[in-house]
């Protein structure tokens, strides 16, 4: 059954995560993704656990694409871009500001070839400020967004990075949104459109709701780390980790029953969710006590029949065996006759109609030379002289 997005051609010449997991996840949804790469190919094939010449990094950003490698730089390379590009629904980049119209292929050119056409460039800061020339990694985003501030050590003050590229992934899913709303857009009015994604935007917005609303009111600000929402973390049973919340009176009130000790429901320094805010020192300090008590199972379950949201620190390979994930069918498992069986998560959004889908593991690089220079006239003798040549570079296998 054809996914959602069944009968869209996306160009993606997008590298390392954003633009790569942003297309991967409409080319789950039935979009015909193709990855467009250089002869040196996405950095990402080169960073993580290599198997077989597959990164887990590029495979696990780059799933359900089909791959050319092309040389760019050449005529005859950018020529063959320019017939894709007539073909393309969606064109996804992000180079640096400028680098894709001294490439040949700015909105301009692309539009003229493709008038309708969904153009979408992906940046760290935009296209005008003191930073545009500057390369962008998630940290670097992390740092300028206040990420870093909000996850400061509370003792020293010292800012801290998240140990996954938030950024990276969050402009991935924006980016992803805003396409398939362009794209929706083009079905009522017939015309496409420029998006313009930076990530420091992104991040700034993401974090806006609860980390620094308090900021919302001109002239009436509070300091946003006292503002945000104190979530309570992670605490040590007596065999293990587990994390509990306790926000509103009756999951406060759960937790104290849970602990056996109903007399903390009315004591004034929590008896409210300010109070709770104003003391929260007290209050983590008393629950580390009083957790640290149980074996995790047990106050766990105690936890789960007062209502109060909880839930053990797995590991991530024990996270494959947690039974809700095996329930939700979380995890895939796809054969694949150079890699052997391959491990995926699944498209997280389940459509009763049109289903989402991994169609393919990611492709070795130029995997789809040929077929794609077919579909846009090239011929067979055509496809062997540009692999001659260099303009087309001759795929790479598991070899």
């Amino acid at each position: 059954m054809p996914g959602p997005l069944d009968g869209i051609r996306v160009l993606d010449l997008t590298a390392m995560v954003s633009g790569p997991v942003a297309t991967m996840m409409l080319g789950d949804q039935g979009a015909d993704v193709i990855k467009i790469e250089s002869p040196n190919g996405d950095l990402m094939r080169h960073y993580g656990n290599i198997h077989k010449g597959m990164s887990a990094s590029y495979l696990s950003c780059n799933r359900s694409k089909r791959s050319l490698c092309v040389d760019i730089k050449t005529p005859e390379g950018l020529e063959i871009v320019r017939k894709l590009v007539a073909t393309a629904d969606v064109l996804v980049q992000n180079f640096r500001p400028g680098a894709i119209e001294r490439m040949g292929l700015g909105e301009d050119v692309c539009r003229e070839l493709s008038p309708e056409i969904i153009f979408v460039s992906i940046s760290g800061f935009g296209e005008e400020g003191p930073y545009v020339h500057q390369r962008v990694y998630d940290p670097v985003i992390q740092a300028l967004s206040g990420l870093a501030e909000i996850q400061a050590d509370r003792d020293t003050g010292w800012p801290r990075m998240v140990r996954t590229i938030i950024p990276d992934k969050t402009t991935a899913v924006t980016a992803a949104q805003a396409i398939t709303a362009a794209l929706f857009a083009r079905e009522r009015t017939g015309k496409g459109q420029h998006i313009r994604l930076a990530m420091l935007d992104t991040m700034v917005a993401y974090l806006w709701p609860e980390a620094s609303s308090s900021l919302s009111f001109v002239g009436n600000e509070l300091d946003p780390a006292r503002g945000q929402m104190g979530l309570d973390l992670v605490f040590q049973t007596q065999d293990g980790f587990i994390t509990a919340g306790a926000l509103s009176n009756a999951e406060w009130s759960g937790m104290c029953r849970a602990f056996g000790r109903e007399e903390l429901i009315d004591d004034p320094r929590f008896a409210t969710p300010v109070a709770r805010g104003e003391n929260v020192v007290e209050r983590r300090t008393v629950m580390n006590e009083e957790i640290g008590k149980w074996p995790s199972a047990e106050i766990l379950a105690r936890l789960d029949k007062e209502g109060v949201p909880s839930a053990p620190v797995l590991s991530r390979e024990e996270l494959l065996d947690d039974p809700q994930v095996i329930q939700n069918e979380i995890m895939n498992v796809l054969e694949d006759p150079a890699l052997g069986p391959v491990r995926q998560p699944r498209p997280a959004a389940r459509f009763s109609e049109t289903p989402a889908a991994i169609q393919a593991l990611a492709p070795y690089l130029g995997a789809d030379n040929a077929g794609i220079a077919k579909e846009v006239g090239y011929s067979a003798d055509d496809i062997a002289a540009m692999h001659d040549t260099g303009v087309l570079v001759r795929p790479e296998s598991s070899a």
